[in-house]
């Protein structure tokens, strides 16, 4: 009875570690980890032992038995990894790092964002004794994208929340959330006040189109939404608000996040409301008039930029029916486990009535139409071309159409920004460095280091090679003293800001949002005002002597 990887793992390699007969792969350090779209579990090693179902934070591990019809092909999946023996040598893994013996006793780092590759960063630096981590953000709540990032209908996946509760509980660490560096603090305060600053700060924006008509109202970025579906802070006003008036919506690109737009945009209000979808976003589901949804990728099947885990779960939707248009003429449904079961879904009969979901393949976006808001999207036929160093290119044709549609999102990648003081790749968008340092006190983690690649498990391996370079680093001296002398607790010579959060403050306000969530048999509901979220980190005490301040000025 094997275990198997049922969806998107986080690739935090928890199981890895706890396997005792090294049966899942790829493991960190072989060759496709850091590119895995998921893990595998081996049918024929499989000893049924379910060390990796309790090591596993996001319960990705079922036995083969418990596995449930939309699940079933995750089997075969699991299965299909492993022939032609990828991994013939299975040595045991050590992925736990030697202890550092630290010079001069004690390490101060300010790590800057809270998201997953900051937080796996400070994990891998507090595995060390004497390292004190300061972990930064700008805004009042930590963990990135795995809050306001993964899907709503993706709940399981958001449970590897609970890897980074257990990281911020470790003794060194603390927080200074609602602090953002370049205004708040600057870049030269932490470097006066640590040894060593780590920037994990992700991709906040996203790639332009490029295309006529891109800035009409109801052409909007698909980062964007995703934000406010998730309740993030910085899109609660009105202004972000987003109409779902019109019957169809376009999502140009054709990665995972657009297939999560899609399935948002067609669900049931009522299956969504059971989980922490931002309350703005549940309101504008109810009342929207939106019954399909056409995804829009450049190339064919075989190159889309979704995984197959995602895909499954697509074709797994039981009140949306998915469907394929722009087949490649000459593909075999066959080539792949990818393009046999679009293949089975192009041949699928809609069901009259249902909520749509339209997979097309071989379209490039030309031109957004419409005067004062969107109304259609000209579209050309894509053909692919393969240039003489075997190259393959998406190239479109005259042969053009219009798609009505009241609202374009794109999402065809996400994009960082420029860090002030640090060095940057304009084309790449990432700051240049090398195996995370990019000079002796200041590092990089996460999407800024090498781009919006890989998952959430991907920061890991990530975080371990920065912190890697960052030890060897202050082993052999290359590190500046903070000017406090960076001996023993310490004090920072810069005072944080009066409205800075630490690890109490979140506490409080995930203890908040999970009691509002219980009374509505909820996750949580999330507050998404700011003034909201620094009200609930505030000590009880001084939420009543605030609360009185008002009444006494009313």
């Amino acid at each position: 009875m094997p275990y198997v990887v049922t969806r998107s793992c986080c690739a935090d390699a928890s199981c890895v570690l706890a396997c005792p007969v090294n049966c899942i792969h790829p493991a960190p350090g072989e060759p496709g980890f850091a590119e895995a779209e998921m893990l595998y579990v081996d049918p024929r090693a499989c000893v049924d032992c379910g060390a990796c179902a309790t090591a596993c934070p996001v319960d990705a591990l079922k036995p083969h038995t418990k596995l449930s019809a939309a699940e079933q092909p995750f089997l075969d999946l699991n299965a299909a990894y492993y022939e032609g023996d990828p991994h013939p040598v299975r040595t045991p893994l050590a992925l736990v790092p030697r202890q550092r013996r630290l010079p001069a006793g004690e390490l101060r780092v300010a790590v800057v964002g809270a998201g997953p590759a900051g937080l796996f960063t400070a994990d891998e630096l507090l595995k060390h004794p004497g390292v004190h981590v300061t972990v930064y953000d700008r805004l009042p709540t930590p963990y990135g994208l795995a809050r306001a990032g993964v899907a709503p209908d993706h709940q399981d996946t958001k449970q590897v929340i609970r890897l980074f509760q257990a990281i911020e509980g470790q003794p060194g660490f603390s927080y200074r959330l609602n602090v953002e560096i370049g205004k708040d603090l600057l870049h030269e305060d932490l470097i006066r006040d640590h040894h060593a600053v780590v920037y994990a700060v992700g991709a906040a924006t996203d790639r332009r189109l490029g295309i006529d008509g891109e800035e009409l109202p109801g052409s909007v970025s698909a980062t964007d939404f995703v934000a406010w579906y998730n309740g993030h802070p910085d899109h609660d006003t009105a202004s972000y608000a987003h109409e779902l008036a019109g019957e169809r919506a376009v999502v140009v690109g054709n990665g995972n996040v657009a297939l999560d737009v899609a399935r948002v945009l067609t669900a049931d209000p009522a299956a969504v409301a059971r989980t922490d979808i931002g309350d703005g976003a549940l309101a504008a589901l109810r009342d929207s008039r939106v019954r399909e949804v056409v995804v829009l990728g450049r190339r064919g099947p075989a190159e889309a930029s979704f995984t197959m885990p995602e895909l499954l779960a697509l074709a797994a939707l039981e009140e949306v029916d998915v469907t394929v248009e722009g087949w490649p003429e000459g593909l075999a449904a066959d080539a792949s486990a990818r393009t046999e079961l679009l293949a089975l879904l192009a041949a699928r009969t809609p069901t009259p009535g249902r909520r749509r979901i339209v997979l097309r393949f071989l379209t490039t976006p030309t031109r957004v139409l419409g005067g004062d808001r969107v109304t259609g999207l000209e579209v050309a036929r894509t053909e692919l071309r393969t240039d003489e160093d075997g190259t393959v290119r998406a190239v479109p044709t005259a042969d053009t159409e219009v798609i009505e549609t009241s609202l374009v999102l794109r999402s065809v990648g996400y994009r960082a920004r420029p860090i002030p003081g640090l060095p940057f790749d304009a084309t790449r968008a990432t700051v240049p460095h090398e195996r995370g340092r990019v000079e002796p006190g200041v590092y990089v983690a996460g999407w800024i280091k090498r781009g919006p690649t890989g998952f959430i498990g991907t920061n890991k391996s990530c975080a371990e090679e920065t912190v890697t370079a960052l030890l060897d680093d202050f082993e052999a001296g290359r590190l500046t003293v903070p000017a406090y002398g960076g001996s023993g607790a310490g004090t920072s010579v810069t005072a944080a800001p009066a409205d800075a959060v630490g690890l109490d403050g979140w506490r409080a306000i995930d203890r908040a949002e999970r009691a509002a969530g219980a009374l509505q048999q909820r996750p949580r509901v999330k507050l998404t005002d700011r003034s909201a979220l620094l009200d609930a980190a505030r000590p009880p005490k001084e939420r009543r002597l605030l609360s009185l301040t008002v009444l006494r000025r009313s």
